[in-house]
């Protein structure tokens, strides 16, 4: 018995004698992702696609043998790979090959960007995904559709905002969609129109965006493939080896599967399909099973609010922007409870979107009568986002073992603009990763892909120093919300396993755990905190086996 990395663990090798690593990395500080404690020196023995051994070098030299790859981590830190908790992953290969509109700084650029991207498509074609960001435009104007029709006369568009709770509607598109100045808005959506004509201006939010999306031409398999290709390479250069794909369809799942069985798959996929579904979900889990360690049904998904950024997330007090407005439910709070408990009596695992404070009391509230009403089980409930909290709130993730899956780029993007939207008190509260830690909850992190960048080692980097992107808040943004890198990188890792059900499998590295590691260039432990994000992956390992090796 050799002691193993990880604080007070002891630990025995997963093999009898005689057993050859594929492969040993060495030269490293390891972080096993057991505890939120330093890294130590040591090295890892892989094999048969599992982790054989990690301690130090005497207790893994035995695993070398003549065949063995021996990869040397020079100083870097070697730990679990990382795990998205918050994903929409295939969309992310869409917007891969989309037109980018996240970096325009102004209107103009906006417009020009469009009509570069439309130049080179054919007539008819639909041009989606864009990611704009209004909050970066002087005196922060919504995009109307006028902007861009003369740009983009000959297709249909429909570009998102970078929260997906809104999109801009060109005039081509609204014709396709049949929309006119007497369409109705939906419940839990909204049509902007204009003041003086009271015309459709082309902004559409939350269930309002099916007005438009439901005309949208579905992609077919060979395009759906393509583009989680391109999200599997994106996500191997950045060391993730495993996500939570929110809001998935019965197409993302067939994909994944395609890929699986074609041996392409380099990233563990659990999949969250419609809340609303649940029965669909329920027959289907009972009839073919969830599926295995590389593709599976991990449960469901619902919506209980929008985003503070379209003024569609629902608080107990007005926006302090907006006399009188509190922003809006997505689905009435009766269908909420009737399909969460539903859900729940199918032995379904249920995930919320909850951004205000108002949608998180509500959605707690829920959670809290249906574990009553249904008697104790391991249900491991997630609240997605979380982002705003009453004070009063935040201890109850802990009690009711609710999982705050949240996303810590969000606080340093929001952080720019979103006090003009609640004030200066419910700030203190918003992103509370400290607070939530320190009440008990289990916090696990993510991106929201492509809402933000995939990037993990960015979302560390946020948790961590609390730094907006607008550089404005040096020492960090609401900073007693911060937390340390140790407890950032459980949260990406071990925390993010176990809000899936496989913290027995992955998240750590411990003999018999899948061998999904990352080596990142630098030790991020002993980096300067405003330095975190100049850490790059160079190797990415997924089943034993290496899938990205930077050049």
């Amino acid at each position: 018995m050799s002691r193993c990395l990880g604080v007070g663990l002891l630990c025995l090798s997963l093999t009898a004698c005689g057993q050859t690593a594929d492969l040993v990395i060495q030269g490293g500080a390891v972080w096993t992702g057991l505890s939120s404690g330093a890294p130590q020196p040591g090295a890892v023995a892989i094999g048969g696609g599992k982790i054989l051994a990690v301690g130090d070098s005497a207790a893994v030299a035995r695993y070398l043998g003549a065949r063995t790859r021996v990869m040397r981590a020079d100083g870097g830190l070697v730990m679990p790979g990382f795990a998205d908790g918050h994903t929409h992953f295939i969309g992310g290969g869409f917007q891969l090959a989309s037109v980018d509109l996240r970096g325009a700084a102004t209107p103009q650029e906006f417009i020009r960007r469009l009509k570069e991207y439309a130049r080179a498509h054919k007539p008819g074609e639909w041009i989606t995904g864009g990611d704009w960001d209004h909050t970066r435009w002087a005196g922060q104007p919504l995009p109307r559709h006028e902007w861009i029709d003369s740009v983009t006369p000959d297709n249909p568009v429909f570009v998102s905002r970078l929260d997906g709770h809104e999109a801009l509607a060109n005039a081509a598109a609204m014709r396709a969609a049949g929309i006119t100045k007497d369409t109705p808005t939906p419940p839990g959506g909204e049509v902007l129109r204009d003041a003086r004509t009271g015309e459709p201006i082309g902004i559409f939010k939350d269930q309002a965006l099916d007005l438009i999306g439901r005309v949208e031409p579905e992609p077919s398999a060979e395009q759906r493939d393509s583009a989680l290709a391109r999200a599997l390479a994106h996500a191997a250069s950045l060391g993730v080896t495993a996500t939570a794909h929110m809001s998935a369809s019965w197409a993302d799942l067939a994909s994944y599967r395609r890929l699986e069985h074609a041996g392409r798959l380099t990233l563990r996929a659990t999949l969250y399909l419609p809340l609303e579904h649940w029965r669909d979900v329920a027959d289907t889990l009972r009839r073919a099973g969830r599926g295995d360690d590389w593709v599976k049904i991990g449960g469901l998904k619902g919506y209980m609010d929008g985003s503070a950024g379209s003024r569609t997330a629902y608080f107990v007090d007005p926006y302090a922007d907006s006399a009188g407005y509190r922003g809006l439910m997505q689905n009435p709070e009766r269908d909420m409870r009737s399909w969460v408990g539903n859900a729940d009596s199918a032995g379904l695992q249920v995930t919320v979107h909850a951004i205000g404070d108002h949608a998180n009391a509500l959605l707690l509230s829920i959670y809290d009568s249906v574990m009553r009403a249904h008697g104790p089980r391991d249900r491991r409930f997630r609240v997605e986002h979380a982002q705003h909290l009453r004070p009063q709130d935040i201890p109850l993730f802990g009690k009711l073992g609710v999982i705050p899956s949240m996303q810590p780029y969000h606080a340093i993007d929001d952080g720019r603009w979103v006090e003009q939207r609640i004030g200066p008190v419910r700030i203190k509260t918003t992103y509370a990763f400290r607070t939530l830690l320190d009440t008990g909850a289990k916090l696990a992190f993510g991106s929201d892909w492509t809402v933000a960048p995939l990037d993990p080692i960015s979302g560390v980097y946020a948790a961590v120093t609390r730094r907006t992107l607008d550089g404005k808040n040096p020492n960090g943004w609401v900073p007693e919300q911060k937390i340390s890198v140790g407890e950032a990188l459980r949260a990406y890792t071990a925390v993010n396993a176990y809000a899936t059900f496989d913290q027995q499998k992955w998240g750590a590295l411990a003999p018999g755990y899948y061998a999904d590691v990352v080596v990142i260039d630098r030790n991020l432990f002993t980096m300067a905190p405003d330095s975190l994000d100049q850490a790059k992956v160079r190797v990415t390992i997924v089943d034993g086996k290496v899938v990205y090796e930077r050049p």
